[in-house]
């Protein structure tokens, strides 16, 4: 049995929200990546990743944030994290992302960074 999966996106107030639901790994990352590219593209990259309901991230998933970090900040952009449950934030740490990337309690905290910087 496939694990389950949802990717949902919004904007709100210049910012694009995108909900991770579920597990992120080899198979779904591509769906992850495609949503952030999405954004990107459109010339959205102030990106808060809403991970409340995020149960797994794999390297994968982990990679595609990296893929896009760079070319976010260059363009002068940010990608918040929020809502990280504790087994997905100790991943998290154990790369190394809170060096790279703000993480956040919520979304409410992940716009309040926005709007202060």
């Amino acid at each position: 049995m496939p694990n389950p999966f949802a990717i949902q996106t919004t904007v709100e107030d210049g910012l694009s929200i995108i909900t991770l639901e579920g597990f992120v790994d080899a198979h779904t990352a591509p769906q992850f990546e495609s949503a952030v590219q999405s954004e990107v593209d459109a010339g959205r990259v102030r990106l808060i990743i809403d991970c409340e309901k995020l149960s797994y991230i794999s390297s994968a998933g982990l990679g595609v944030f990296m893929s896009f970090i760079e070319e976010v900040h260059e363009r002068g952009g940010d990608i918040k994290i929020c809502g990280l449950v504790p087994k997905v934030k100790h991943t998290f740490e154990i790369v190394g992302f809170q060096g790279l990337f703000e993480m956040l309690e919520n979304q409410t905290a992940a716009k309040q960074s926005f709007a202060a910087s």
